[in-house]
């Protein structure tokens, strides 16, 4: 019973209220709810009234949230259920960051992917909403070369960098996961359901908030501690000095994963947050996916250390993009089934190969199909 009662009791706590925490230290979540329940005081404290307030019509809400869990196709998972990533019970031994602390209740989850599994080796890709081209490249390419090298990519699903860092992974037919700050059946931001959908296709998207619930500005912070939870280690593309994005990043350093952070120009107010945690000792420079692989697996990367950088553009492309971007020509257009076949890739691949060569100006489409717009063998 114990995951009905966690079920139940999510409904009526907001996630990582830090006095959950510490009663969820010492009681069963039955005896909280129950307590709850009947505004019965619990070791002599009385329990909050907004719990008590909230869990008046709870097994309406139950009844609600169970149809509309079943009609989305949503899976509830707890600790000691299978595919429960027991790293977030780390969250249970940190100091409140805004107010927030503690392992969630349990997540939603919608997709088909294992989030145990898929966390075992992940890493949180995070940053400013409103990036510049140079951040979503960064962000792609090492998304991409993450999902290359058999990480799992987490992150927010947010416009900016978090969309890119998904589709990066995406485009190396990788799964990845998205966690959010609203239900996981809700599609926020809207502009991104086409990504979530396909994020769900192999990977997951996750979420403590109840489904249908909406996002809410401290549900982004409080999301932020399961995203750095999750993984092994959080790197930082792009944030200005007081972007969200830091906090995952505090998270991660409270947690002691491994802290990284992208530099930027010098110039650049979307930089100055990573600039400033670098300088801070809080994150460890890094400029490629191949250096936050390094630091994942402990191994760093030394100043001696021969790094043979590609030497053209097409070389710096991922994998199914150079196959998609040499059956391109300058002669007509070529349809996706076309260039799936000459490829050898799947039609989603070389969509998502086409998304990432029309951002970076080498195709172009024209109608129903696609052409080579410049050549990328060039340094």
């Amino acid at each position: 019973m114990s995951r009905q009662d966690r079920l139940a009791l999510s409904l009526v706590v907001e996630p990582g209220d830090a006095r959950l925490r510490d009663l969820l230290l010492v009681h069963e979540p039955r005896r909280i709810l129950q307590s709850v329940r009947d505004r019965r005081p619990l070791d002599d404290r009385p329990v909050p009234a907004a719990w008590s307030e909230r869990a008046a019509d709870l097994d309406r809400r139950l009844e609600l949230v169970t149809v509309r869990a079943t009609g989305a196709g949503l899976r509830w998972i707890c600790p000691g259920g299978a595919g429960w990533p027991t790293a977030l019970d780390d969250l249970d031994h940190v100091a409140p960051l805004n107010g927030v602390t503690g392992a969630p209740l349990g997540l939603w989850v919608r997709g088909v992917g294992d989030l145990a599994e898929l966390c075992r080796q992940s890493a949180a890709v995070v940053g400013a909403r409103e990036c510049t081209t140079y951040g979503a490249e960064c962000a792609s390419e090492i998304g991409a070369d993450l999902a290359d090298g058999g990480w799992t990519v987490v992150s927010g699903a947010a416009f900016g960098i978090d969309g890119c860092a998904h589709r990066g992974a995406l485009s190396m037919a990788r799964p990845t996961v998205a966690v959010l700050a609203c239900g996981a059946d809700v599609d926020y931001p809207r502009a991104h359901s086409t990504l979530l959908d396909r994020i769900a296709e192999n990977g997951l998207v996750v979420s403590e908030q109840a489904p249908g619930e909406r996002p809410m500005k401290g549900r982004f912070l409080s999301r932020n501690r399961i995203i750095a939870g999750l993984t092994l280690g959080t790197v930082v593309v792009e944030a200005a000095v007081r972007s969200g994005s830091l906090n995952t990043l505090n998270w991660a350093d409270q947690l002691g994963r491994t802290t990284m952070a992208v530099p930027g120009p010098v110039t650049s107010r979307q930089s100055g947050g990573t600039h400033e945690a670098v300088r801070g000792g809080r994150a460890v420079l890094v400029t490629s996916g191949k250096e936050v692989v390094g630091e994942l697996s402990g191994l760093g990367v030394g100043p001696s250390e021969s790094v043979t950088l590609p030497s053209t553009e097409f070389d710096r492309l991922p994998p199914a993009a150079r196959a998609t971007l040499d059956g391109l020509g300058w002669d007509r257009e070529r349809s996706l089934t076309d260039l799936a076949t000459r490829a050898r890739l799947s039609a989603r691949e070389v969509r998502s190969a086409l998304d990432l060569l029309e951002r970076r100006g080498f195709a172009a489409r024209r109608g129903d199909g696609w052409r080579l717009s410049r050549r990328a063998d060039v340094s």
